[in-house]
């Protein structure tokens, strides 16, 4: 990294990027090279993409404007720093708009917290709603769509929001090609050569994107080592092939030995090339200590919400092998582990000392799981993340060795003017166990010492076996272990702390017998429930496949899917000390015959009816 860079970082940055002309002229900017525009306000900090996408291609050379939360229905809006000389990029944001606006119910969300003040500014399908817009206006410009709702929807999805099978969103948006995953490899290299004079049509082989083709170009090429998948028509009319649609994708996701991936719709063929190679630890270590103010835009009256519980936080890692069912980071980050270097989280640690309004606690220290930092796979480099198996922490070329990230938390500890250092993301319980490595043992009594603010969460999500085996989630005698070990530790330190565990009603394949199972759990360890997550399926995961379909991808067998009434149930079972949710309880217990739970028993769940 060039040295003017990382002193800035630890300065607190420079200037953020320009969200008007005006900006830009200060700059020297006459015209941009590349616009962003965003569902999101504008945060300059890491852990917001388009921030992140835009220091990036600042630091490549290009002048970037960002044009945050426009207001679609207002041409002046998305006009304003006039058409750039390279292309547009639209994101919804940090969050599929959908999920951003809309409960687990459907309702309609009274706030937005990635909007300044946590107004509500930005559209439903954001994505294609911007894409439209800006194509309307500039209908020469290239259009790269980009973030996590462009990339989970990428193949013909199961909506839950209007419950039907949607096409890409490439089939959709007039865009010109997707950015998936982590986008900054894709991105500068889509840029270089839109820059070296290359039509945005012959840029059709960039691993990390997805193109298009007509369907007549489709039938005359040649689709040798390229894998076609069910079409939208199939998928849409029949279950079946859906599931083995979201199978045949799912399998191609390794950057190392994955396929080019085409599915036909009605009027263009959908064509994902291979997920881009994982970042090396110096090209994440430049990433992250870009010169980021670490603040919304300044021109912003109002704080953006989702900014305060990560502004002194740290990213470790991209990368998650655990491919729980529930969750997307299969086909958005991937499943190989990908670490900055200890020195670069020491070097932005020390940049946080620097910054206004830090009181010398970090918030965070962690990444899609915190302590799957500095683990890897012998496979990795060579041959990808296992295409028949899930990464698992007995897996025997797995190193689930905790000893690189003690090394960190105790440097980072060591600093000056740094008081305390959380690991508040979580942590995967059973790596923790696996680990009969010394830094094992001495990583839990580390973290219980110092880096628990009380409460440590970790998310086990159920602890009904059967269900557990539906989420690929550890089993539950690995809870229950890494429970009592937690309870030892913390009495060793002479401290009084908990664990909280976040659980999902609702999840496929689980019925009313399994949550009664798990409000038992809850009772019995008096655990409070108020981390809880009622299942949604959103894009592209193996859980929304088995929603939807009522099959399990991968096995081709039946999968019970909880609906309706019975989801309600589920939900209420996992509160059931709310007294508002006493009569769901009752008609769940009753159905599963466990009336033994009614009553002021000592293990009873509700009271009796009052006659």
């Amino acid at each position: 990294m060039r040295r003017d860079l990382r002193e800035r970082a630890r300065r607190g940055g420079s200037p953020p990027l320009p969200v008007s002309m005006e900006e830009g002229k200060r700059r020297g900017v006459d015209r941009f090279d590349v616009i962003l525009v965003s569902g999101d306000g504008y945060v300059d900090h890491p852990s917001f993409g388009v921030g992140v996408i835009g220091r990036v291609l600042e630091d490549a050379g290009y002048a970037v404007g960002i044009i945050p939360q426009p207001d679609w229905r207002r041409d002046e809006d998305l006009s304003a720093l006039g058409a750039p000389r390279l292309f547009f990029g639209v994101a919804s944001g940090n969050v599929d708009s959908m999920v951003n606006n809309y409960s687990p119910k459907r309702k309609r969300r009274r706030r937005d917290v990635y909007s300044p003040g946590g107004r509500l500014l930005r559209p439903d399908r954001a994505g294609i709603v911007y894409a439209d817009r800006v194509h309307a206006l500039f209908p020469d410009v290239p259009l790269i769509l980009g973030g996590i709702e462009a990339s989970l929807r990428r193949f013909a999805h199961y909506d839950f929001w209007s419950d039907s099978v949607r096409r890409s969103i490439l089939a959709d948006a007039p865009a010109d090609m997707i950015v998936f995953g982590m986008g900054e490899r894709p991105i500068l290299e889509v840029a270089c050569r839109l820059s070296s004079g290359d039509a945005v049509s012959e840029i059709r082989d960039v691993p990390g994107t997805v193109v298009k083709m007509g369907v007549r170009e489709w039938r005359g090429s040649d689709h040798q080592g390229l894998l076609e998948i069910p079409s939208f028509d199939e998928v849409a009319r029949d279950k079946r092939r859906y599931a083995e649609a979201f199978r045949l994708h799912y399998g191609e996701q390794d950057p190392i030995l994955g396929r080019t991936v085409a599915q036909p719709h009605p009027k263009t063929v959908v064509i994902q090339n291979p997920p881009a190679l994982p970042m090396t630890t110096d090209e994440l270590d430049r990433v992250y200590e870009l010169p980021y103010t670490r603040e919304a835009h300044p021109s912003y009256r109002e704080e953006v919400p989702a900014l305060e519980p990560v502004r002194f936080s740290i990213t470790t890692h991209r990368g998650c092998f655990g491919s729980c069912s529930f969750c997307a980071l299969t086909h958005h980050q991937g499943r190989i582990v990908q670490s900055r270097s200890i020195d670069s989280l020491v070097r932005e640690a020390e940049g946080l000392t620097k910054l206004s309004g830090f009181k010398g606690v970090i918030q965070d220290v962690g990444g899609p799981t915190a302590n799957m930092y500095g683990m890897a796979c012998s496979r990795w480099k060579t041959s990808g993340a296992c295409a028949d198996r899930f990464c698992s922490s007995d897996c025997p070329t797995l190193a689930a060795d905790h000893e690189r990230q003690l090394e960190l938390l105790r440097r980072l500890r060591e600093i000056p003017g740094v008081k305390r250092v959380f690991v508040s993301s979580g942590i995967r319980h059973d790596l923790v166990l696996s680990d009969e490595t010394p830094a094992g043992t001495e990583y839990l009594q580390t973290l219980v010492s110092h880096h628990v603010s009380g409460h440590l969460k970790v998310a086990p999500e159920h602890v009904s076996d059967r269900v557990l085996l539906a989420m690929n989630k550890p089993p539950r005698a690995a809870l229950e272990e890494f429970r009592k070990r937690f309870v030892a530790a913390s009495r060793e330190v002479e401290k009084e702390q908990y664990l909280v565990p976040y659980f999902i009603s609702g999840h496929p394949g689980c019925e009313i017998k399994d949550m009664v199972e798990l409000a038992e759990y809850i009772r019995d360890h008096r655990l409070y429930s108020e981390q809880v997550q009622d299942f949604t399926p959103t894009p592209m995961t193996v859980s929304t496949c088995m929603y939807y379909t009522g099959i399990d991808p991968f096995t081709r067998k039946p999968v019970h899917v909880p609906r309706g009434r019975e989801k309600e149930i589920q939900r209420a079972l996992l509160q059931y000390r709310d007294g508002r949710n006493w009569p769901l309880v009752r008609e769940g217990l009753r159905g599963a015959g466990r009336e033994d739970l009614i009553g002021d028993g000592p293990n009873c769940l509700v009271p009796a009816e009052r006659r």
